[in-house]
């Protein structure tokens, strides 16, 4: 069955009313309305209005007609909360998804940085066995030799400092997986 446009605006309104219903069911106006129904039904045969067998049979005919009703509007909300509890749980697979995403990418950084501290290792040797060998070179070249033990240093307090910032973000990795 095609469903028009039309035909969706009336149901979206069939819907807002069975919502409006849903709610006023479930709320203290609806258990004082009740209340007094069920009060007033009970006193007619008590003032001689009406008589206790028609009132007892007028009464359960019209609870068993609300039950009904009740029912289908428990079944809707029903239907609603499943909807909702899995929209909910695509989006939580969305998130785990997305953590280990994250992960992989944080290890293969920290995979990346591990390799540059051991060229930058590398380098710091390199630049002190040319220091050793050119003990006797220009101030120039020594001054280069300085700044760029300097540069190794930084790099290496640098890399310490992301290393750190990557144990953090697994950490925080981890209490997430841990909250779910």
């Amino acid at each position: 069955m095609k469903v028009t446009r039309e035909n969706a605006e009336r149901l979206s309104v069939l819907e807002k009313i069975a919502n409006g219903i849903m709610w006023w069911v479930g709320s203290v106006p609806s258990l004082v309305v009740h209340t007094v129904l069920f009060l007033t039904a009970f006193l007619l045969p008590a003032f001689g209005l009406v008589n206790f067998d028609k009132m007892l049979l007028t009464l359960t005919t019209i609870l068993s007609l609300e039950a009904i009703y009740l029912a289908i509007f428990i079944q809707m909300s029903v239907n609603k909360s499943s909807e909702h509890i899995e929209v909910l749980r695509e989006d939580v697979t969305e998130i785990q998804e997305d953590i280990e995403d994250i992960q992989e990418d944080i290890e293969e950084i920290s995979e990346d940085i591990e390799d540059i501290s051991d060229d930058i290792d590398e380098i710091q040797e390199d630049i002190e066995d040319i220091a050793e060998d050119d003990e006797e070179e220009d101030p120039t070249e020594r001054a280069k030799n300085v700044m760029l033990k300097s540069n190794v240093s930084t790099n290496k307090s640098a890399i310490k400092s992301l290393r750190d910032k990557i144990q953090e973000l697994e950490n925080q990795i981890e209490n997430l997986r841990s909250e779910e």
